[in-house]
């Protein structure tokens, strides 16, 4: 840690429990070289203690961070704590003490301490987030290289820049789950331990096994959009659950949008073929509806039925290249979807654009330029200010 703003960047993880166990090394090493104290637990102690954060309840929580900083305002580096929290007593010294060093104070104070592995996702965040099974995080840079582990220190796949690599050679003999989340502005790639590839769009939520074990279906939980590139596997069929909606295949390319705001879950075929069903019935290949390359499937969230129509591929996966499109959206879904892309806020204060519909494509734009084409061919007035946008 070469400055004392990366020092306190990896501090604010140490303190979220968001270190990976070498950031985490990192941490005590730096305060182990500065000599803070005489009774610094070992790397060990401070790893057991993290594996137990995640369970601290809000109150816990915030208990904690208030004695943190009361203890930077008094350059204290030992805290009391009430006796029920105690297991934390070395874990807040620790933390107390290197938050005086910086001098970081009052500023972490400001929503900094409140974000937890157990509360909801900010996809306005700009962080990449691994969860593992045990509800301990990982932070993914995409600028670096890094090892992902389990919650057991064992090695089960690597990251380089914006991809993640699972490793199908884990001595693992039940079903772990790993959970990625990709915030609004950002996309990332895994390659599952079957060696699936899987493109993951803005905003976008998968679940999935670190290893498929041997005898039992493929399964994923998506919310969001991804493009699927499954390996073949006819003894193993590979399913993507998108809520109430299952969409099996055995070895194919397709597309699976599951975003909140939209009507339906579309699935769209670019080879191979692709069962659709509810999810809390059985596949049947007689019964169930069955895609054809060149079809998108769309099921209708509210009243579940599926229908299918022909359509050209590539205008629902351009995302995976940066491009974006909308066919016969509502204004107010663009605003999500663009807020999305882009992380960006937009306010609309013309509320008789909410519903209206529009057909739009772009390539790899900038969002100046779509706000721009929106103004040029729609008449949409429009300021940018920083990150945020208000529609007049």
């Amino acid at each position: 840690m070469n400055s004392n703003s990366e020092i306190k960047s990896l501090l604010q993880k140490f303190v979220l429990n968001q270190c990976t166990p070498e950031e985490t090394n990192e941490v005590i090493a730096y305060y182990k070289k500065n000599k803070l104290t005489d009774d610094f637990p070992s790397v060990e102690d401070i790893q057991a203690l993290l594996v137990e954060t995640p369970k601290m309840d809000k109150q816990t929580a915030d208990d904690i961070f208030l004695n943190i900083l009361s203890a930077s305002k008094e350059n204290e580096t030992t805290i009391e704590i009430a006796p029920e929290k105690s297991n934390f007593r070395k874990y807040i010294s620790i933390a107390a003490s290197v938050l005086v060093l910086l001098g970081v104070g009052l500023a972490y104070k400001q929503g900094a301490f409140t974000k937890t592995a157990e509360q909801k996702f900010d996809f306005k965040s700009n962080d990449i987030v691994l969860q593992l099974e045990d509800g301990s995080v990982q932070i993914i840079s995409e600028s670096n290289s890094a090892q992902v582990k389990d919650s057991k220190g064992k090695i089960v796949g690597n990251q380089n820049g914006d991809k993640i690599v699972y490793e199908n050679s884990s001595d693992l003999e039940k079903t772990t789950y790993n959970t990625i989340k990709i915030p609004y502005g950002k996309k990332f790639r895994l390659q599952l331990s079957d060696g699936t590839l899987v493109h993951l769009n803005a905003g976008t939520t998968l679940r999935y096994p670190v290893k498929f074990i041997a005898g039992e279906n493929r399964q994923v939980f998506l919310d969001g959009e991804a493009y699927f590139e499954v390996a073949k596997d006819k003894k193993h069929p590979f399913i993507v659950n998108a809520d109430e909606l299952n969409v099996r295949v055995l070895g194919t390319h397709f597309n699976v949008s599951n975003y909140p705001e939209d009507a339906a879950t579309d699935v769209v075929l670019v080879e191979g073929s692709v069962g659709m069903y509810r999810s809390n019935e059985e596949f049947d290949a007689a019964k169930n509806t069955i895609l054809k390359p060149g079809f998108k499937g769309s099921f209708n969230k509210e009243n579940t039925q599926i229908s299918t129509k022909a359509v050209i591929t590539d205008i629902y996966t351009s995302w995976i290249n940066g491009g974006l499109t909308f066919r016969n959206m509502t204004f107010k879904n663009i605003i999500t979807k663009l807020e999305r892309r882009y992380n960006v806020t937009i306010v609309n204060k013309n509320e008789k654009l909410a519903n209206e519909k529009f057909n739009a494509s772009f390539k790899e734009e900038s969002i100046e330029n779509v706000m721009s084409y929106f103004n040029d061919i729609h008449g949409i007035n429009y300021t940018i200010k920083n990150n945020q946008i208000l529609i007049k």
